[in-house]
């Protein structure tokens, strides 16, 4: 069981990331980098894991909800960040 969440975990991350590799064939709205497909495997791989973790560790489903829904706010905060920098410098431009 454990092993089998492992490997829909790396099937997730891969079918996420294919999804902006075939985008870029077809507009020219998505343009990812070699950087951007690493740093975005990276996340979602270190995400997926340390959910995992928590699934593994965590006894009580209340907490396994409330640390996996904390990892993945984190994943969204920092995805947010890279794609528009919402946490820029206030005194950007002057």
């Amino acid at each position: 069981m454990q092993n089998t969440r492992l490997f829909a975990i790396l099937l997730t991350v891969a079918f996420l990331l294919l999804i902006p590799l075939v985008a870029m064939q077809f507009t020219d709205e998505v343009n990812w980098t070699l950087s951007d497909f690493i740093i975005m495997g990276v996340l979602m791989l270190g995400t997926g894991l340390l959910c995992e973790l928590v699934m593994r560790k965590v006894p009580s489903i209340k907490y396994r909800i409330a640390i996996c829904s904390a990892i993945l706010a984190g994943l969204i905060l920092i995805w947010i960040e890279l794609a528009v920098g919402i946490f820029g410098t206030p005194f950007a431009g002057s």
